[in-house]
């Protein structure tokens, strides 16, 4: 048995010491803010994310959350024409063996949260920043903002696309400013009309905009985010917007995607943020997970669903490994690890520049290649995100 400290307790630093945890191990949360929860909007849930929430134990309480929605579909931002349409009904649970849904974040977050205080091997400590680290071969310690320390025999970086642990172990500066600005509002599903609010992920591609809605919370809310392709060069999160800038903002935006945008109220603004992968997040006995390792644009909805696969992954590592064997199991999950969400981060990238932003002849181009994919096609393309299935039983531990 190790004492392991995890750094950040979001969505991937829950999953995390769920999953060590239930390996045998003793797990302290340092999580910054006051107390645990989870901030923001909706997210989507692919079948590897279900596969996951099911070894850690929470799937069932996540699907009954979840809003099961029926497609996932690609419009016209101008024309409103369908694009591509991918069913997510029988013949796509059948194929991944899972559904995809949509959830409130907090949706996602209580469940896992629930666990982890049902967990005897798991103490959850708010109001504990970390400010840096301090290791060697036997142990490390953290340094905490108001001058406390905290040992263990190893430690995990699960603290966001501007990890602390991570300046020490990768040392590549500050995230990458993608130059595309998110503005993102949740609304009462009774206030939308009927024709606005189909059980769908719903995405309108404009020339340097996008819009995506879905319903979250039960059918009880719509999560509406929209998206401009505007070279900003300053990082901002979370930052209040005023509606009248918001719809400004997109003046030149019709139809229902325009109806949707007067719907919206409380609009949070975010420039949106990466890294570039790296071939190594470890050093020694610390190691990174989730947006610390490898943080991703949400173009491909993987970001929360490829933090869940670390978590049992690094989990299943770490079955019955004692603590002079943590720099090898960590060094043994980067190898693991690094080759699907490099992938993962440059597909995201991808999608937003030929799929969801291109404009005149790209758009053409565009529209002609998605003309002619099938719906067999298009379960192919998305098979190698969709289908991994992670556990004990897929992980060389030995």
């Amino acid at each position: 048995m190790a004492t392991i400290v995890v750094v950040g307790g979001g969505i991937g630093g829950l999953a995390t010491a769920l999953a060590v945890a239930r390996r045998g191990h003793l797990v302290r949360v340092l999580e910054r803010s006051p107390s645990f929860e989870e901030l923001g909007a909706g997210i989507q849930l692919a079948p590897n994310a279900f596969h996951a929430l099911d070894v850690l134990g929470v799937g069932d309480e996540v699907r009954r959350r979840a809003v099961h929605v029926d497609d996932l579909r690609l419009l016209d931002g101008v024309s409103g024409r369908l694009l591509a349409v991918l069913p997510l009904g029988a013949a796509y649970r059948g194929r991944f063996g899972n559904p995809y849904a949509v959830v409130h974040r907090g949706d996602l977050y209580a469940p896992l949260l629930r666990a982890c205080r049902a967990e005897d091997g798991i103490e959850l400590r708010a109001a504990s920043p970390v400010v840096g680290h301090v290791a060697d071969d036997a142990s490390v310690t953290c340094l905490l903002a108001d001058g406390g320390r905290v040992e263990a025999d190893a430690l995990v970086g699960a603290d966001g696309i501007r990890s602390v642990v991570r300046r020490a172990v990768v040392g590549d500066g500050e995230p990458r400013i993608c130059g595309h600005t998110i503005y993102r509002s949740v609304l009462p599903m009774a206030s939308v009309p009927a024709e606005l609010r189909p059980r769908s992920v719903c995405l309108w591609a404009g020339p340097r905009w996008h819009l995506v809605h879905y319903p979250i919370s039960g059918g009880r809310e719509l999560n509406l985010a929209v998206t401009r392709d505007d070279a900003a060069t300053a990082a901002v999160a979370g930052l209040p917007v005023d509606r009248a800038d918001v719809l400004a903002a997109f003046a030149e935006v019709t139809g229902r995607p325009r109806a949707l945008l007067e719907l919206g109220e409380r609009w949070r603004t975010w420039v949106l943020c990466d890294r570039d992968p790296v071939a190594r997040w470890h050093d020694g006995r610390v190691v990174l997970v989730g947006d610390a390792a490898h943080p991703m644009l949400q173009y491909a909805a993987q970001g929360a669903c490829q933090a869940l696969e670390d978590a049992v992954v690094l989990g299943d590592l770490l079955d019955g490994c004692p603590a002079d064997r943590l720099a090898e199991r960590f060094a043994r999950f980067t190898g693991l690890r690094r080759e699907r969400t490099a992938r993962t981060q440059e597909t995201a990238r991808w999608l937003g520049e030929a799929i969801y932003h291109p404009a005149g002849p790209e758009a053409e181009a565009r529209d002609a290649t998605l003309a002619g994919l099938s719906t067999e096609d298009l379960m192919d393309a998305v098979s190698w995100l969709h289908s991994a299935r992670v556990g004990r039983e897929r992980s060389a531990v030995g």
